[in-house]
């Protein structure tokens, strides 16, 4: 069946560069579009979009609105559009959730598209993209606090993971593996960006490519140059960078 699409910005010459990519796909049949956040909840409800591809950035309503208005759970499948809102995009990839960044291009919009069709087709998306789509409200509803769960894919799935169950972070190429005591899971998302949301009061970079939970150390060693062995209360040791022991000093950790 062809995929109906709702384009919802306030700028026409946007929605019409939307439309003529979106016109390249053959699976593509209906796209509606929306030009401000009434008209986008009113699309969304009286025409049911199989996709809606959602500015943030619009007068009166904004994106985040609309979803508030139609309610999460509720959300057809959603790539988000913004321009140069850093924290946005940070909470975007925080959550593992779709978004172009404008001005878009045909390459990135044909991996979002891509994307979003697939989660259509397995129809596993509905649900763990609602849970996508909880978490990154409750980030961006909160920009002045530090993170409180993460949205992590796996296995076909959405887990949501408690910050507060985290014993360490890696950095592993594009991706952080993040070390609980349930498991292990992988984060499509940038170190630092995830450093700048958690909260510094308990989250420590150690080393380049490691973050560790303070709450979780149970032994400090001295190794060379400045460089200690740390021991978790789980059984991981990690080892700090020599650039590294002011910020355990700062936190009280002293290693000294």
């Amino acid at each position: 069946m062809p995929l109906s699409v709702l384009l919802v910005d306030d700028e026409p010459l946007a929605r019409d560069g939307l439309r003529i990519l979106l016109a390249r796909d053959a699976q593509i049949g209906a796209v509606h579009d929306a030009k401000n956040g009434q008209e986008a909840v009113a699309g969304i409800r009286n025409l049911r979009p199989d996709i809606v591809f959602l500015d943030i950035q619009m007068p009166e309503m904004d994106g985040f609105g609309v979803v508030r208005e139609i309610g999460a759970e509720r959300m057809p499948a959603v790539v988000f559009i913004t321009a140069h809102d850093q924290y946005a995009i940070q909470a975007f990839e925080i959550n593992a959730i779709d978004y172009l960044l404008k001005p878009v291009t045909a390459e990135r919009f044909a991996k979002a598209l891509e994307r979003v069709k697939a989660r259509l087709e397995v129809r596993a998306g509905g649900s763990d993209t609602n849970k996508q789509i909880l978490s990154l409200l409750e980030t961006i509803a909160s920009p002045t606090r530090s993170l409180k769960r993460l949205a992590v894919r796996t296995a076909g799935r959405t887990v949501l993971v408690d910050v507060a169950d985290i014993d360490w972070i890696e950095a592993a190429e594009n991706y952080v593996q993040i070390h609980t005591q349930q498991g292990n899971h992988l984060l499509h998302v940038a170190m630092s960006t995830l450093e700048k949301s958690l909260d510094p009061a308990i989250f420590l970079r150690i080393h380049r490519s490691v973050i560790v939970n303070v709450t979780r150390i149970r032994e400090l060693q001295p190794v060379t140059h400045g460089e200690y062995a740390i021991t978790l209360t789980s059984g991981a040791r990690l080892q700090s960078g020599r650039n590294y022991s002011e910020r355990l000093k700062a936190l009280g950790v002293n290693p000294f």
